[in-house]
């Protein structure tokens, strides 16, 4: 099973820029192109929140039509710039009310469980008692199943200053339900606009960069925030049926192939 991972598109209305830096339609409306094109085709799409820079409903309305040419399902949470309501009302099949946890079972050999941290109002996540419990129910109900969990904000301290303000709380009572389940493959977050890697509750956590800027890789104690306009990309997740790989995937059309690798 094959299932690509998009972040943080920070959709504006059609025409507008981001931070008047890049276009955020245009580098969603490439990566949807690039992933149709992709062989094998990946099975599903995840979209791993700030679907909208600011939640509107024009900024939705472009995003349902620029991942409607997906040609596999997707599955989106919200990020801390998107807003619960016009989400809602924006992706079918999402929570009438309260967080917008899912559990989707039906793409292929392995399970997602999306576990929405977002604070209304608030950069930050939280992995609160009452996600903590729906999470540890939804993963018991297949123990067995090859799971990725994902959220917007990682749980861990990157050691960039401005990035560990703004992270996913509770970091140790999440670990401690996901450790209870070695199913759990991986655990797939946004937020930071990088990729990152590390070994989190005995499974590995990867966030994936974002379609438009990168954050400033800036980890030391004094450091202002800043971004970069560093090539885009997306991550591609394999499970073979014993284990799962992971590729990181720049964004865009480049000179090749050649006869030779």
């Amino acid at each position: 099973m094959w299932i690509a991972q998009i972040s943080d598109p920070h959709l504006r209305p059609e025409g507008v820029f981001y931070n008047g830096v890049v276009d955020p339609a245009a580098a969603l409306a490439l990566a949807v192109q690039q992933i149709n094109r992709l062989t094998p085709r990946p099975d599903l799409v995840l979209l791993t929140g700030d679907v909208a820079e600011t939640g509107t409903a024009e900024e939705y309305a472009l995003a349902r039509k620029l991942l409607g040419r997906l040609e596999m399902p997707c599955l989106a949470i919200p990020g801390n710039h998107d807003l619960r309501e016009p989400f809602r009302d924006a992706f079918a099949g999402t929570p009438r009310q309260g967080p917008l946890h899912d559990a989707a079972g039906q793409f292929g050999a392995v399970r997602v469980v999306a576990l929405d941290v977002t604070v209304p109002g608030q950069h930050h996540g939280e992995a609160d008692a009452a996600s903590l419990a729906w999470l540890r129910a939804t993963l018991a109900e297949e123990p067995g199943r090859p799971t990725v969990v994902m959220l917007h904000q990682p749980p861990i301290d990157s050691g960039i200053p401005y990035l560990d303000a703004y992270n996913c709380r509770g970091a140790g009572a999440l670990e401690s339900v996901i450790r209870d389940f070695p199913c759990v493959e991986r655990v797939l977050c946004g937020h930071v606009h990088r990729t990152m890697l590390q070994r989190f509750a005995g499974t590995l956590l990867c966030t994936a960069p974002s379609l438009g800027t990168a954050i400033a890789l800036r980890p030391y104690p004094e450091a202002e925030a800043a971004s970069y306009l560093e090539p885009p990309g997306f991550l591609l997740h394999h499970w073979d049926g014993k284990t799962m790989l992971t590729h990181a995937v720049p964004l865009g059309v480049f000179p090749g192939p050649y006869g030779f690798a």
